[in-house]
């Protein structure tokens, strides 16, 4: 090598330094407890923990189905993306519904105190109607049941539900009789349904105050047009699973397929509404059929036992690639530790939920980590007993040990795939986390073995003095 050649090799080496300082910065700056969104966006950052470690529910939901009948597997599906997508919605952290069998579901409400409360709002039926009240003789209000024309079975179309107009003016709710002596109730009509809502969203606009905003298909505006122009100053009233919401006055024709719920609700109220709209009904009817409550005290025993066990672990591999490679063994150490920062980082940025089984996965990664160093050490010593100087032995370990380290590696992150698909078709979360830490952790080795123990090894190079006369530092 020229001095020229070797100038250029330094300077690379020490920018390579400097890219890797400013890395771990960065990765210890998000790891910091404190640190909770990524400045100048709305992405969060968290540790997020699983079931296992920090406690909470497990709720199995059976499907509710006539005896001999069969539930269609894709109904299950659907049902299983659905009730994810409400409760993470709704805002219970990291929420995961796995298919179990033929016809359950379970789910799982890692840190939740009250998961039976959550499961009842998200399996709502979430049947929204839009109802014509008329002249709301009834005086109907928000909280009131009512029955409407929407999906009558043939029995009633054959006896005959009373209509509006079968029914004569009244005051408050006397129409609908007493308790001992109930009078039958009318059927008022169906506009529209929520199958015509193309968005909900809530609407914090006016301070204090909360109501949900849809936006309307195509077809669904022109019916709605067609009605609020024809029934100014009637009552129009918003229905949820046959519950009156809202039955607001209609004061001008509604044009633009664009309208808004208000029925004086809290943020979360408004919130749970918005969901439920959003997600639609489920195609099954589901029923809670056990509850199992995993305390966070086992959660942190496990999680605190874990941590011993890593931090063991970790200590004595340190200790061994120390005395047994020296020097090189130090630079590998390092590594390691920039390793478990960067993965700990990407896992607090995407977010990974951490599970006992995930944490097996990333210390497994951990160990591909070490094996990709000792594989380019053995080779950095082999050029060196074959007559190398250090610096060619640094360079031609590293390029005779990659095919091995980049096939076993890549191997690793297939079966991860495998474990992966298989974790996701037949309801295994736990399989999955462990999947996912393992590939991220077997990734980021990659680039620490080859990249990050490299540069501190040039380096340590750089800074002692013949080194040569030291090949005992290296392991010789």
């Amino acid at each position: 090598m020229t001095g020229l050649e070797a100038k250029y090799t330094m300077n690379r080496r020490y920018v390579n330094l400097i890219i890797i300082l400013v890395l771990l910065a960065t990765v210890i700056w998000i790891d910091l407890p404190s640190t909770t969104k990524v400045p100048f966006t709305e992405k969060s950052i968290a540790t997020v923990l699983g079931l296992d470690l920090q406690g909470g529910m497990q709720v199995i939901l059976k499907a509710d189905m006539p005896e001999g009948q069969e539930v269609p597997a894709d109904a299950l599906q659907v049902a299983r993306q659905i009730l994810e997508n409400r409760s993470n919605g709704l805002g219970v952290s990291e929420v995961v519904f796995q298919v179990a069998g033929s016809n359950r579901i379970v789910g799982e409400f890692p840190g939740a105190s009250n998961a039976e409360s959550v499961v009842e709002t998200i399996k709502k039926a979430g049947v929204l109607e839009f109802v014509d009240l008329g002249d709301n003789e009834f005086r109907l209000v928000s909280g009131d049941e009512i029955l409407t024309d929407f999906k009558l079975d043939d029995a009633n179309k054959v006896t005959g539900v009373p209509s509006l107009a079968d029914f004569p003016a009244a005051t408050g709710n006397d129409a609908l009789g007493t308790d001992q002596n109930p009078a039958p109730q009318p059927v008022f009509h169906t506009i529209m349904t929520g199958s015509d809502l193309v968005s909900v969203a809530v609407d914090a606009s006016v301070p204090g105050t909360y109501g949900v905003n849809f936006e309307l298909t195509k077809e669904g505006a022109e019916i709605f047009k067609n009605y609020t122009t024809a029934n100014v100053g009637k009552f129009l009233a918003i229905v949820l699973d046959n519950k009156i919401v809202s039955a607001p006055t209609i004061s001008t024709p509604i044009t633009d397929g664009a309208g808004s719920i208000s029925g004086n609700f809290t943020v979360d109220e408004a919130n749970e509404l918005a969901i439920q709209l959003r997600y639609g009904s489920l195609p099954i009817p589901l029923e809670v059929e056990q509850i199992r409550v995993i305390g966070p005290t086992l959660g942190q025993d496990s999680l605190d036992k874990s941590m011993v066990a890593g931090l063991i672990g970790f200590a004595l591999v340190a200790l061994f690639m120390a005395i047994f490679y020296k020097i090189p063994g130090i630079m590998a150490d390092l590594s390691i530790i920039i390793y478990a920062l960067i993965t700990l980082a990407i896992f607090r940025l995407i977010p990974v939920t951490l599970t006992l089984p995930g944490i097996a996965g990333f210390l497994l990664s951990t160990g591909s980590a070490l094996d990709a160093n000792i594989l380019i050490f053995e080779r950095l010593k082999e050029e060196l007993r074959n007559g190398r100087t250090l610096g060619q032995a640094i360079d031609l370990g590293w390029k005779r040990a990659w095919p091995s380290i980049r096939d076993s590696n890549f191997a690793t992150i297939i079966t991860s795939a495998i474990l992966f698909w298989f974790g996701s078709t037949f309801g295994a979360s736990f399989v999955k986390g462990f999947a996912i830490t393992l590939a991220l952790g077997v990734a980021v080795s990659l680039f620490t073995a080859i990249f990050v123990t490299r540069t501190f090894l040039g380096v340590a190079l750089d800074l002692i003095k013949h080194p040569e006369n030291h090949l005992k530092w290296f392991g010789i």
